[in-house]
């Protein structure tokens, strides 16, 4: 295998290994007690943030990404997740803390066992530990991260698929005729 496609896979392998196996399970209670899910990161977290809440819809829940026009406004019993590897983003503090002046539930996503997001947050799910990021050559400025919280976040889908017995056929009809 090419060097540094082995390097990406191991690093991811080694964090996601880290990661405590009942997180899909609590996650799932979380979106599934939720009226409406938001989820939000910036940056290449906000990438992430789109590509779980696109799953979500295809799996039958209502889920808005953050900062798009046609989010409605969060209410109580909706539950706010938030990407993010430092749990320091400003943007991100404020949405956290304004989700819970509202009512709604904050989930944090990220890198970091302490943060002022996970002070906020009702649950903070940490993706590896604290000594899963250290520097790596070749592997800048978050990307193990945002890499491990994809795939994450891709297991969780498929946890979902699995523990609601969702076909594919039923995802498809879900998926955007317009594009």
């Amino acid at each position: 295998m090419n060097p540094h496609r082995k390097l990406v896979l191991d690093k991811i392998t080694e964090i996601l290994a880290a990661t405590p196996d009942d997180y899909e399970d609590r996650l799932t209670k979380m979106i599934d007690a939720a009226d409406q899910v938001f989820v939000g990161g910036q940056g290449r977290s906000g990438l992430v943030t789109k590509f779980f809440v696109m799953r979500l819809m295809h799996a039958g829940y209502k889920a808005f990404a953050l900062g798009e026009t046609v989010t409605p406004a969060i209410r109580a019993g909706d539950l706010f997740i938030v990407i993010s590897g430092s749990g320091e983003t400003g943007s991100l503090i404020t949405n956290a803390k304004k989700a819970k002046e509202i009512g709604a539930k904050v989930v944090l996503i990220t890198a970091k066992s302490s943060s002022t997001i996970g002070d906020i947050a009702d649950e903070v799910l940490q993706i590896g530990t604290d000594s899963s990021y250290q520097k790596v050559f070749g592997l800048p400025m978050g990307t193990m991260f945002e890499l491990s919280a994809l795939i994450f976040l891709e297991a969780q889908i498929s946890h979902v698929i699995h523990e609601k017995n969702i076909p594919e056929e039923e995802m498809r009809s879900r998926h955007a005729v317009l594009e």
